[in-house]
């Protein structure tokens, strides 16, 4: 029976249970019991004769404040956003190098790019499918697992392991074969009372939990604020939205491209004609036969199901759209029905639209998930991360169910020759962490009808200095080049499945910017992979920003700058706007150069509100009054 107590005492009987070393797992994201964690690895630090190893992946920390005008700019808005959210001690220290000598931090997923200068971080990074984690985790001796979890006065004998039933379902038979066995393996959970009790193989009895703190969490819930989405992203969205069947089952990614395919999709279904006659300006039809076979421009009359590892909330605006509804069921012969057309709906109310293994995102996704009657959320099954990610274990159903799969993910660059990279830079350092891109990859070449496609902007700008994203090696990959499928760029549509070394260069190149073909060939060509006389079809020898830009101006419609809505006042739009231009533009540690461009500055007077959200209206000094100038510079440079 589970144990009602308080964080102390949960602790105190944790230690007294368990050995001398503590091998505890956590969720990744959002269900970690940050108070609980904290309060542990306060107490162990200060006992030596213990040791406790923390396995876990995405360890939230709120955005680092950095200096300058980044700060003037994070401070308020992180205040506002983040509230009272309980930092992870350990974070702080990773950050910091300086964990206890008796404390380790093992994570297979790191948040992207927050720990690339931690060398503790860095050396105990794990690389590992997020379907492998459960077995990694208990092989390495797992021995206590603590989750958030949710309540509900309808059901109070049950809990829902609601943002994260991913792992810990895969763990449960595990521990209990070892309980069996004779091992001691505790199970914490608390209560958060903003977190939404989702229904299905999330929700547990009361008594697979040993200890439930007695107290509910009441803190800030972390959330991840919908941010801008730029004009590369939204084609790129524009481009991967044609080749989504309808009818056919879908996975995507959290961040500014998915939110990007989300509003595309979203025209496609209620604003047909504009966005097909944008689809026309752009010369999407050049690929007209790949988009007749895979994919389609009509809105969905069947939908789609969603198999996504994290259930973003693109997937459910989708769904409150209309276009995220094709059902599943739970076994084969229900599915084969509803996959002829013959199987009553009405008449089977255990359809999901959604299987998902964890959530995270903004405040609005939360509270949208909250105030959803219990009969909608039956549609979104939180569910086993193996389930998701693998095809083994009810194969056959799950093959009924993902029919015309599209399986969209992310990487920052990707080579001549097809390979992609998601997780690592050049030098080993890991940004974030396979995760499941790898194993939706394999599905997409697995699963009959189904596709993988790869989204990244073409090119990047830091600093003033433009690079292009693909290119001709790289020290590292994450998804290899004989796994190469679709690629997509703001330019266009690379189909490079089961084609010759040469071609796939040469649709590679058809997507890249402009300022960088001709490099590239010449390194193909140098290395024996192109023809000493290939030549550029001309049709995409003006893969340029410029032209790009030309078309967003014809069809402002349909390039929201925040299409999933807005945690930002109208202020701080402006401010991100000309923050992220001066980024791009300057190396802000070079006052020589920033104070030339803070030459030609508009008057305080054109952005009176921006400069009282900054602290800049009265500047105090040479250096507010360098602030204020560029501040100015950059508002002038991306005014709407």
């Amino acid at each position: 029976m589970v144990q009602l107590c308080s964080i102390e005492q949960a602790i105190d009987d944790v230690l007294a249970r368990l050995p001398a070393h503590i091998h505890m797992g956590m969720p990744l994201g959002l269900g970690k019991p940050n108070r609980f964690a904290n309060a542990l690895y306060r107490r162990i630090a200060t006992l030596p004769d213990r040791t406790l190893t923390v396995y876990t992946a995405l360890s939230l920390g709120r955005p680092t404040m950095g200096d300058g005008l980044q700060k003037r700019f994070l401070e308020p808005f992180i205040e506002r956003v983040f509230g009272d959210y309980p930092e992870l001690d350990f974070l702080a220290d990773l950050h910091k190098d300086s964990l206890p000598a008796n404390v380790r931090i093992e994570q297979f997923f790191l948040q992207p790019g927050s720990l690339l200068n931690s060398t503790l971080a860095q050396q105990d990074y794990v690389s590992s499918n997020y379907s492998h984690a459960a077995r990694d985790i208990n092989a390495a001796g797992l021995n206590l697992v603590a989750q958030l979890v949710a309540s509900s006065s309808k059901h109070p004998d049950r809990l829902s392991l609601s943002c994260n039933p991913d792992i810990t379902l895969d763990l449960l038979p595990m521990i209990a074969k070892r309980r069996e066995a004779g091992e001691t393996i505790l199970v914490v959970g608390q209560v958060h009372s903003d977190l939404p009790y989702m229904p299905g193989d999330a929700e547990l009895g009361m008594d697979e939990f040993d200890f439930l703190i007695d107290e509910k969490d009441s803190t800030t819930l972390f959330s991840t604020p919908n941010m801008p989405v730029g004009f590369q992203d939204h084609f790129i969205g524009l481009h991967a939205s044609t080749l989504v069947r309808d009818g056919g089952t879908l996975q995507i990614g959290i961040g500014s491209m998915g939110d990007a395919l989300t509003a595309a999709l979203l025209a496609r279904q209620a604003d047909t004609e504009a966005y097909r006659l944008l689809l026309t300006d752009l010369d999407v039809y050049q690929w007209a036969p790949l988009i007749s076979r895979e994919g389609g421009v009509e809105p969905f009359v069947r939908g789609l199901y969603g198999c996504s590892e994290m259930f973003v909330n693109g997937l459910l605006v989708l769904a409150d759209a209309g276009i995220v509804r094709r059902k599943v069921y739970p076994d084969v012969a229900t599915q084969q029905q509803a996959n002829a057309g013959t199987l009553d709906e009405a008449a089977q109310p255990d359809g999901i639209s959604v299987h998902g293994g964890f959530f995270l995102g903004p405040r609005s996704f939360y509270e949208r998930l909250r105030d959803l009657p219990q009969a909608k959320r039956l549609e979104f099954n939180m569910t086993r991360i193996s389930y998701i990610n693998e095809l083994y274990g009810q194969e056959e159903l799950k093959r009924l169910q993902r029919i015309d799969a599209r399986f969209i993910n992310s990487a920052f660059t990707v080579t001549l020759l097809g390979a992609g990279v998601a997780d690592q830079l050049e030098d080993g350092r890991v940004l974030s962490g396979v995760g499941g891109q790898y194993n939706f990859v394999v599905q997409g070449h697995t699963l009959e009808g189904a596709r993988s496609i790869l989204i990244l902007r073409s090119w990047r700008e830091s600093a003033g200095e433009v690079s292009s994203n693909i290119v001709w090696e790289y020290g590292h990959c994450t998804i290899p080049r004989h796994l190469r499928d679709i690629v997509i760029t703001e330019y266009g549509i690379a189909d490079l499945r089961g084609q010759t070394d040469a071609r796939v260069i040469e649709r590679l190149l058809n997507i890249t910017d402009s300022r960088f073909q001709a490099e590239l060939i010449e390194k193909a060509q140098k290395a024996g992979k192109l023809p000493k006389d290939f030549q550029l079809d001309l049709r995409f020898t003006d893969n340029t920003p410029q032209r790009l830009l030309a078309i967003q101006a014809r069809h402002p419609r349909l390039f929201p700058e925040y299409p999933l809505g807005c945690d930002f006042t109208d202020e701080e739009r402006d401010l991100l706007r000309a923050l992220n231009w001066l980024k791009s533009k300057f190396k802000l540690t070079e006052i020589l150069e920033l104070g030339k461009a803070a030459l030609d500055a508009p008057e305080p007077a054109a952005f009176p509100l921006h400069l009282e959200r900054m602290g800049l209206a009265k500047p105090e000094g040479l250096k507010e009054d360098l602030y204020q100038r560029l501040l100015l510079t950059g508002l002038q440079a991306t005014a709407h």
